[in-house]
């Protein structure tokens, strides 16, 4: 039997928890003044409307019965936790969550896809791979348990992504593909399409399949046009990003003028910040590097960082300002910057680490440790084969190519 005390809470909970209005919930059937009144616990509802309710929520009937004792205090333990984190914006109250979740047992499961929803931004955020990792395989068991669309295709992206960073590239692309396929088939919206189109399309780029990557781009592309928000923005840098993988590095720069200029920085300071660092680390990668357009985004990026910026993205400035150094022939400045690095705690996503390793080979060969740069660019080659990140590795090997060529018109005083 439904607890008639508790039912209005549970409704609302359920309501707030799917992000619906009470008009949207409501829908035909009932008023949302019923509606309200149900939640406020003034009117008990009737058998058909507790079954129309659960139809509308996408829950079983029994999702409205009284919880067991036990776990009503875990729930309200769970529910005091999130509503506090909701409220504010410190790192305390995201510690305070993970340590409530950690004692939860048999509270709501939607109540728990939640809390590991927020635990994994912060994970991302502070660059703690390993844990954003576990918690995001926790978050997909949790959707798939609820069997609800929009939550699948949110876990899976995520996970995507972070498996992406941590250069699990082909189990990456895997779940993006189930993602973009659930985002389809349930008809989710632009902004959950799009979002596993983005992790999509990085996952075919590092895998080496880019031409996939280039239609899904295009895709993604035409799926935000006329938009002027963050997912508008980051599906440009996503074409930019493949563009540039294939080479074309006008298309890459006209990507990249349109994302920066999609983005106020007042509508989120933090992407156009990262936007910026993407831009620099795109221009330095074209054939000749765009070093004073790399310059530019690096110092916009800074000069925002400076301000709002994470350990990670702290990590990724220092990185792309040795790289700009070594593109200049600065290799001295390249080697102060790169030894400023805190390698015991670097927070770098999978590519960003063996790009920097890579550059680190660079920089011996040109302070004459030839045979030692060069050896480690063999490693790291195959590391990224064995990785499966084809992109990565065909870069490594065309860097490799280009020393040994450079070595062999230098003759023998080179080697």
């Amino acid at each position: 039997m439904t607890d008639e005390s508790s039912f209005g809470a549970r409704l609302k909970a359920l309501r707030l928890q799917r992000g619906l209005s009470q008009a949207s919930l409501a829908g035909e059937e009932i008023s949302t003044g019923y509606l309200s009144r149900l939640e406020s616990g003034a009117r008990q509802p009737t058998e058909r409307v507790i079954t129309y309710l659960a139809k509308q929520l996408g829950v079983d009937r029994l999702a409205f019965d009284a919880l067991p004792a036990a776990a009503a205090v875990a729930g309200s333990s769970l529910t005091q936790a999130l509503s506090i984190t909701a409220s504010s914006d410190s790192d305390e109250s995201v510690e305070e969550l993970i340590d409530v979740l950690a004692t939860a047992g048999a509270e709501d499961p939607l109540l728990r896809w939640q809390a590991l929803w927020v635990i994994a931004g912060y994970r991302s955020r502070h660059g703690e791979r390993a844990e954003e990792q576990a918690c995001l395989e926790e978050l997909a068991e949790v959707a798939d348990e609820l069997a609800l669309p929009a939550l699948q295709c949110r876990s899976c992206t995520q996970l995507a992504r972070c498996l992406r960073s941590v250069g699990q590239v082909a189990r990456a692309l895997e779940l993006a593909e189930s993602a973009y396929r659930v985002a389809k088939d349930a008809g989710l919206s632009v902004a959950d399409t799009g979002t596993a189109l983005l992790a999509l399309v990085s996952a075919e780029a590092e895998s080496g399949r880019l031409t996939d990557a280039r239609a899904h781009a295009g895709e993604l592309v035409e799926l935000v046009a006329g938009r002027s928000d963050a997912l508008r923005a980051e599906a440009l840098w996503s074409a930019a990003t493949v563009s540039s993988r294939q080479g074309d590095d006008e298309a890459v720069h006209t990507y990249l003028e349109q994302a920066m200029q999609a983005l106020d920085s007042r509508v989120d300071p933090i992407l156009w910040a990262r936007l910026r660092l993407a831009a620099a680390s795109l221009y330095l990668q074209s054939r000749p590097a765009l070093t004073e357009k790399a310059r530019t985004c690096l110092t916009q990026a800074e000069a925002a960082l400076s301000l709002i910026g994470t350990p990670v993205q702290q990590q990724e400035l220092l990185v792309l300002q040795a790289h700009l150094a070594f593109e200049e022939g600065r290799y001295a400045d390249a080697r102060a910057v790169h030894d400023r690095l805190d390698f015991d705690n670097l927070r770098l996503t999978y590519r960003d680490r063996i790009r920097l390793q890579t550059l680190d080979s660079l920089l011996l060969i040109v302070e004459g440790h030839q045979q030692q740069g060069r050896a480690r660019l063999k490693k790291l080659g195959e590391e990224a084969r064995r990785a499966s990140n084809m992109d990565l590795a065909a870069e490594i090997w065309r860097v490799l190519a280009e020393t040994l060529e450079n070595a062999e018109q230098a003759g023998p005083a080179g080697r």
